[in-house]
């Protein structure tokens, strides 16, 4: 969409290394909202507990967790405040070797902690300095986490167990609300384009995220509004068209509804007290 030009976080042309209190600046929406990006991510946690509600599946998260996020997949991450986590945002054109699928591991061995750790911290020390061939380095860097995590993913202990038929039909809505959010389409079609009945289409949803099917379509529209209205400039009415709304009231109403402003009080918010500041020296 025309107009989003002000994202200081938009999807990089380099690997960037931010934390995730940076990844959510503009407020905790940024990553408590189901969405996806156009870029990859590799998020370390080495401090606190929370949920990932990954690829439609709702998972457990504690300190030493990995996850692979790939361009294009659905995300929400809750950590608690006392939390820290560091995330690698890699553009979805790198020529890097990464797993095809998104992949939540426990990292349990402390000699693998304490090398996926270091390198995390040269990633840190390259992008503080910003000294020549910076992005070369990044690169090569990043490319020695993805050999660190094929190399997870490659033991016994790491092998995804088989998907129950909840989390299958979960997964496959949340693919399909990632590529069809915008259409404004009924929970009604949804559920027939995967075959099912819409009681049905809730009931494993439910049971897979701990939300609904309209819950999911509905953050995944939240996240994409609040970030027009941070980021860009585009006029309420063409958001709302944008997004699959019958008119700019009916939208305002929607946002009023969910996050108690309206389109034009949320343009103007502040970031919550405590938010980052900008990337700084993060981004070299």
């Amino acid at each position: 969409m025309a107009g989003l030009s002000k994202d200081p976080f938009a999807a990089p042309d380099r690997v960037e290394l931010r934390t995730l209190a940076q990844l959510a600046q503009r407020g905790d929406w940024q990553l408590d909202l189901l969405h996806d990006r156009s870029h990859h991510l590799i998020i370390w946690i080495t401090r606190g507990q929370g949920l990932a509600l990954l690829d439609g599946v709702r998972r457990g998260m504690g300190t030493h967790n990995v996850l692979f996020v790939p361009a294009g997949t659905t995300l929400a991450l809750e950590l608690g405040r006392p939390g820290f986590g560091q995330a690698l945002v890699i553009p979805d054109a790198t020529e890097l070797r990464l797993p095809g699928q998104a992949h939540h591991l426990r990292i349990r061995d402390v000699t693998a902690q304490s090398e996926l750790t270091a390198l995390f911290e040269a990633l840190h020390r390259e992008q503080t300095n910003a000294r020549p061939l910076l992005s070369e380095a990044m690169e090569a860097q990043t490319a020695l986490v993805s050999v660190w995590l094929r190399r997870q993913l490659a033991l016994d202990e790491h092998t995804p167990k088989p998907l129950k038929a909840a989390n299958r039909l979960s997964r496959a809505m949340c693919r399909r609300i990632a590529q069809e959010f915008r259409s404004g389409a009924p929970m009604a079609d949804y559920a027939s384009a995967l075959g099912v009945t819409p009681t049905h289409l809730t009931r494993a949803c439910k049971a897979s995220t701990g939300k609904t099917a309209a819950d999911l379509l509905t953050d995944r529209t939240l996240y994409e509004a609040r970030h027009l209205l941070t980021f860009s400039d585009v006029q309420v009415q063409d958001i709302a068209r944008y997004l699959g709304f019958g008119s700019a009231a009916y939208f305002t109403r929607f946002m009023q509804h969910h996050t108690r402003h309206s389109p034009t009080e949320l343009r103007k918010l502040k970031p919550a007290k405590g938010a980052a500041p900008s990337a700084g020296t993060l981004r070299g």
